[in-house]
């Protein structure tokens, strides 16, 4: 098996990080404490054509291979694990879902507009008491002739403040559904902002819906198909966001590196203390480990199938470098891997998120073991 990149894909890599230093890395520590994207920032990816990074050229997207959407989102996260993981809840669990279980006129309306960065995409799927089991949502919709009514509240949901489409989930007649709810739509209410510890220019947000009447055409998908829709989601978006932890800890590791390579102290470099060198040895090797499993999963997701084990595992494994590779960086740079005007801080505090969003690590733990034993015809529920 070759895991060497094309060409192209490397003319692709080259073009993701130029755009990442030049636009977010000068702007990333205002983001974070200002608490926003701006929205020029995402105008000049949307012209770049990454909002539209996976799509068919016919909706104006990219078109781009699951191997260079990875390579995308590792350079982004390089600089802003916020807007990488922006990024990825808009394609990846929006979008895609679209593209992919969406009726012909449901493609044409909302893909474009969502390709050039005119609509952005957030998800509604948790809820107060519905987060790793989405089958105890409270959030009913019920059918009014050629209408359907949707009654609830969901929280953490990503993209609430600039959102301009909602991919909402509530429980059906014919189990859990999934509706395309624009922004403007009577009944639909964005609300409290969660306040973050780290990925702080995300907006999470709840949304509240109140005799929310929208046509059924707007149903994504067959009836009591949601829960599909929802795993397939689950399963891009896990591949997403490994590639942003391999970026963000890829970067921490640079930046600690370079940090050690300049710092003296006992007359040398901090960098030719044995200590040192295990912090930056371990973590070089977390990453490249990291970097093998995520491009044979995204090349898996390329060929189609089930691939759904493969982007359980690769979430845990980056979740856990990340933390491991940030935590480590911290130490490296003592006390200035502590202050926040220097981004380790940032990236120490981001890193934490990607154990939670998209599934917490221990859910993708089951869903692993679940796989392992259905092999021996034991069922394994959480």
């Amino acid at each position: 098996m070759d895991f060497a990149l094309s060409d192209e894909q490397r003319m692709f890599q080259q073009m993701f990080a130029d755009f990442a230093t030049r636009e977010i890395a000068p702007r990333a520590e205002e983001m974070d404490h200002a608490e926003e994207l701006p929205p020029e920032l995402l105008r000049k990816a949307a012209e770049q054509g990454f909002l539209g990074a996976t799509l068919p050229e016919e909706v104006f997207g990219a078109a781009l291979d699951y191997v260079s959407y990875v390579l995308l989102m590792e350079a982004l996260a390089r600089q802003s694990l916020s807007f990488a993981v922006a990024l990825a809840t808009h394609i990846s669990l929006v979008a895609m879902s679209i593209l992919e279980h969406g009726s012909q006129a449901q493609r044409e309306e909302w893909l474009p507009p969502m390709a050039d960065g005119e609509v952005i995409g957030a998800f509604a799927l948790t809820e107060p008491d519905a987060g790793s089991d989405a089958a105890a949502l409270q959030t009913r919709v019920r059918l009014d002739g050629q209408e359907a009514i949707l009654n609830g509240v969901k929280t953490w949901v990503t993209n609430g403040e600039s959102a301009g489409l909602f991919l909402v989930f509530a429980q059906g007649a014919e189990g859990m559904e999934a509706f395309l709810v624009p922004r403007d739509t009577p009944g639909l209410t964005v609300g409290y902002r969660e306040p973050t510890l780290g990925l702080r220019s995300v907006s999470f947000n709840t949304l509240y819906l109140e005799g929310c009447r929208l046509p059924l055409a707007q149903r994504l998908g067959e009836p009591g198909s949601g829960w599909t829709i929802a795993q397939r989601a689950g399963d891009r978006m896990a591949i997403a966001l490994a590639a942003a932890g391999l970026g963000l800890a890829a970067e921490s590791l640079n930046v600690a590196a370079q940090f050690a390579s300049e710092r003296v102290q006992f007359g040398v470099p901090i960098a030719q203390k044995q200590a040192i060198q295990n912090y930056i040895a371990e973590a070089a090797i977390e990453v490249e480990a990291l970097r093998a499993l995520l491009y044979r999963t995204a090349w898996l997701a390329e060929q189609g199938g089930d691939y759904s084990f493969d982007a359980s595992a690769v979430k845990v494994f980056a979740a856990r470098v990340a933390r491991n590779v940030t935590n480590r960086m911290v130490q490296v740079m003592g006390g200035y891997g502590y202050m926040e005007d220097y981004p380790m801080a940032r990236k120490y505090r981001d890193a934490r998120m990607l154990g939670i969003i998209g599934g917490p690590t221990e859910l993708h733990r089951v869903r692993v073991a679940r796989h392992i034993f259905a092999e021996r015809d034991l069922a394994i529920v959480p």
